[in-house]
């Protein structure tokens, strides 16, 4: 179960025995509403992440000093959502129970709900902190409970309220909208405007971090299925991503939301494996060796 994948991402090519941060791939978009192609990602990512450097100067890190294992693609069934959540929530358990960190790729958004799951029957004050365009929260679409649309709603049946941290959001119903301002999740729309003191609050509280790439704004990030202007930089997202890894007990977190079939340019893809080694450095950065003199 735990064989190293045969392509990796660049510089994670650990073993999984020595690993701190186990990361995968949840190539499924079958609940995907409008542009389709987030199942390609991880695979992506792997191959495109060759053109990228292994050290960070943002951080004076480098992949070649961390313990990441690359666990590969899980082999999702598109035509069965259940099943494919089933083996997404299975899989990260695991990694849990083994003592490390479940680092998953999308997919569509709705693949961090297994995820969460997970980390919250190991962790029971288990808190979410949500970047993205939209808010989630409908309670179906189109009839389904289980959608792309729906995943932070099912997260807080999970939850309950007061634990789901929102940022960024610029775009949903009306009715999600005054949902989240009853009380059930804390949403902050458009930026990152409380961030900080959010992390304050749960500095003791185990975090799961969910990112939705959308939540960038379409100039720096088309390559997405439901793009939303008015989104944040790319410098804005990395600063809000490490204050959160730095500041919080991250216990488990993902990336989703990528297509590259929408950004034949690449530039998406290399955006998101920028982050991505960004948030491997700062989740590495008390097991990283210090470089020898």
């Amino acid at each position: 179960m735990w064989n190293r994948n045969v392509e990796t991402f660049l510089g994670c090519d650990g073993t999984y025995e020595d690993s701190h941060i186990v990361i995968f791939g949840a190539p499924f978009d079958s609940t995907t509403s409008y542009r389709p192609g987030t199942r390609f990602a991880a695979r992506t990512m792997r191959a495109e992440s060759y053109g990228l450097e292994t050290y960070s100067p943002y951080q004076d890190l480098d992949l070649e000093d961390a313990r990441a294992f690359d666990g590969g693609d899980l082999e999702l069934p598109f035509g069965d959502t259940e099943r494919a959540l089933d083996m997404i929530h299975t899989y990260a358990k695991n990694i849990l129970e083994g003592g490390r960190l479940p680092f998953l790729i999308g997919g569509e958004h709705l693949v961090s709900l297994p995820a969460v799951k997970a980390a919250a029957e190991k962790h029971s004050e288990l808190a979410v902190i949500h970047f993205d365009a939209h808010t989630d929260l409908r309670d179906e679409y189109l009839g389904n409970h289980l959608s792309h649309a729906t995943v932070i709603r099912r997260a807080w049946d999970i939850l309950g309220d007061g634990r789901i941290h929102q940022f960024g959001i610029r775009s949903g119903e009306r009715a999600e909208w005054e949902w989240a301002r009853a009380g059930h999740t804390n949403l902050h729309p458009f930026t990152f405007a409380g961030l900080s003191e959010a992390v304050t609050a749960l500095k003791e509280r185990p975090v799961y971090l969910t990112i939705d790439l959308d939540v960038l704004d379409p100039s720096a990030f088309p390559g997405t299925g439901t793009p939303e202007a008015g989104g944040v930089t790319f410098v804005e997202l990395l600063k809000a991503a490490l204050s959160v890894i730095r500041g919080c007990n991250v216990v488990a977190c993902d990336l989703v939301e990528l297509s590259p079939p929408l950004d034949p340019s690449g530039t998406s893809t290399a955006t998101a494996l920028k982050l991505l080694r960004e948030m491997i450095l700062a989740l590495e950065a008390d097991f990283i060796r210090p470089p020898t003199a």
